[in-house]
């Protein structure tokens, strides 16, 4: 496991943005055309998710609307596109921005995908999936000691939605992420609603899966909503869409991973078809509640 060092710059510098809390909070995903409702209304508990790909340029109104949310919440920085699990090596400049944007926002929590989307200069509009194998998991560790080192930051990985198998394939899903929890220090960003997919599309149970989840490392939890189409032999096929209410079974799942790991942060996310702030900010709600939930019972088995 590499230690993680911070570049001197960076710790020279004073925090250009005040710490907010993020421990036992419920998120949303950060909308532009939700900033001036955010900010006419009361405070929002929670804190707030971004693509780091929508900040990558210098300044401008997205870098306006940012630091407006930053200076009163928390925020995550979720990378989309570094292509963790891609057999070439990182994209050093694409990298380089990733860096700046921690450093400028200094966010509460950092994360990218176990996915791949780039393959020599083609680049593709989807997280796709690994053959979980002991050469991917070398690729995976050595780019995440990469991030790791880059940023000066704990990275968290978040588990896929998936829609093929590997024969390839020589570990599970959960034992791979654990080796590469383990090999590198890096955290997990359990995302619910991508198990309960990915058990309806390959038949396996959800709470089989969450039952071998290593829950000590994450540090982060997501929610969405899914669709549900049919592949080409009419079978039911289930989409991680993000555009609409996290379903009600997604929900339970969730509640059963906060009974056992307790009220760790959780985000909503919603990429599509996106509604107004008040929906929004009531799917965050919900989970705040179970958060909360979560931590009464574990103060009064502490007070016991």
């Amino acid at each position: 496991m590499r230690v993680l060092t911070a570049y001197s710059e960076r710790e020279a510098s004073a925090p250009c943005f005040p710490a907010h809390p993020i421990a036992g909070l419920a998120g949303t995903s950060f909308k532009p055309q939700h900033l001036q409702a955010i900010l006419a209304g009361p405070k929002p508990r929670g804190f707030f998710e971004i693509h780091a790909e929508n900040y990558m340029g210098a300044g401008g109104p997205p870098h306006r609307a940012l630091e407006a949310i930053r200076s009163d919440h928390a925020v995550s920085l979720h990378g989309v596109c570094m292509s963790i699990g891609a057999p070439q090596p990182l994209d050093k400049a694409h990298l380089a921005r990733f860096r700046a944007l921690v450093q400028r926002y200094e966010p509460a929590l950092v994360s990218e995908h176990l996915a791949w989307s780039t393959h020599e200069t083609v680049h593709f509009n989807d997280l796709l999936p690994l053959p979980y194998t002991e050469a991917t998991l070398a690729t995976v560790c050595d780019h995440i000691d990469e991030v790791q080192e880059a940023i000066g930051k704990r990275l968290l990985l978040e588990n896929p939605s998936t829609y093929v198998l590997f024969h390839e394939s020589t570990v599970s899903e959960t034992d791979f992420i654990r080796a590469v929890a383990r090999r590198t220090g890096c955290g997990l960003l359990l995302d619910v609603n991508n198990v309960f997919v990915s058990a309806a599309n390959h038949g396996f149970s959800p709470l089989d899966y969450l039952s071998d989840y290593p829950l000590a490392p994450v540090c982060e939890i997501h929610l969405s909503g899914h669709t549900q189409q049919s592949d080409d032999e009419c079978a039911p096929l289930l989409i991680d869409s993000h555009d609409r209410p996290v379903a009600d079974a997604v929900w339970r799942l969730f509640e059963s991973v906060v009974e056992q790991a307790g009220p760790i942060p959780t985000l909503i996310e919603w990429d599509s078809e996106i509604p107004e702030w008040p929906r929004l900010e009531a799917e965050a709600a919900a989970a705040q509640a179970i958060l909360d939930h979560a931590a009464a019972i574990a103060r009064q088995s502490h007070a016991a």
